[in-house]
């Protein structure tokens, strides 16, 4: 059963009766099954190794962090693991479903934002994702439904008539994200998703990723923000030179510490210094 997106309706959903009181969903538990499971991946670039012999498990049901400085692999990971770019080596599997074997499976499973992906701008808001929505094969009328309700909860209900093409950085990031969500997707794949957000808008995108694990969804999201992190993530890993360099849940890999700290400390490369002395004002 596909998770449910936080706010959003469902014409499939047996609606309760009046009288009855629904709870609220439990928060998620990682259940030990895989969302996604990488094992020796590979990707290079000419003389350049991206990414080296790569193991990734992320639970099911979790909100999962990958952090890296730049340049560590990230991107090229999760390009891989989302069917865009073909590996050179490795095994990747969504929720038990091979990538490369199945891409068709797989990617019905996925959601998807990428960053610095091309949109087709030319559309509307509401017609990039109507566009998304229907390419996933649902009919014009749950496609419609939804895609009011994303525009709504985006609060780019105003917009939506607006060519992508005008739209700010921070306006784009968010239909992006309504276009990987339409299609209610077992596994959410973030590349920078708060990247030109503003607060608030930001914060009722994290509450919305959060209603859509606690409905049974996994979230993997990529950022360079250690304290967003550690704060919306229960899971992360660390990557480093194409590098697993750590993984488990986020207070198992803060060891005590901040992450922004044990980053460091695993990455390397900080400098203790002031700097020049031309730099200097008195």
């Amino acid at each position: 059963m596909l998770p449910r997106l936080g706010g959003m309706t469902d014409a499939a959903h047996d609606p309760a009766t009046p009288d009855t009181v629904v709870p609220p969903p439990e928060p998620a538990r990682p259940s030990g099954a895989s969302a996604l499971l990488i094992r020796g991946l590979r990707k290079s670039f000419g003389a350049k190794v991206a990414v080296e012999d790569l193991d990734l498990d992320v639970p099911t049901g979790s909100f999962y962090g990958l952090v890296g400085p730049n340049g560590a692999g990230k991107t090229t990971t999760l390009s891989m693991a989302t069917g865009l770019l073909r590996p050179d080596a490795g095994t990747i599997e969504v929720l038990g479903t091979d990538v490369w074997r199945n891409t068709v499976k797989a990617k019905s499973l996925v959601g998807v934002l990428s960053d610095g992906i091309a949109l087709f701008d030319r559309l509307t808001g509401e017609q990039l994702i109507t566009y998304h929505g229907l390419l996933h094969g649902m009919d014009r009328e749950t496609v419609a439904q939804r895609t009011g309700e994303l525009l709504d909860l985006l609060d780019l209900r105003s917009a939506g008539g607006t060519l992508v093409v005008d739209y700010s950085a921070g306006m784009t990031k968010k239909i992006a994200l309504g276009a990987a969500l339409v299609h209610a997707p077992r596994l959410l794949v973030l590349d920078e998703p708060f990247e030109s957000v503003d607060p608030v808008s930001a914060a009722n995108i994290r509450d919305l990723l959060a209603g859509y694990v606690r409905g049974g969804g996994t979230v993997i999201v990529s950022s360079h923000s250690m304290d967003l992190v550690q704060r919306m993530c229960d899971h992360v890993a660390i990557i480093g030179s194409g590098r697993l360099l750590a993984a488990g849940t986020t207070d198992e890999v803060r060891a005590g510490s901040t992450l922004e700290d044990r980053f460091v400390e695993l990455v390397g490369g900080r400098h203790h210094s002031e700097g020049p002395t031309w730099l200097r004002t008195s």
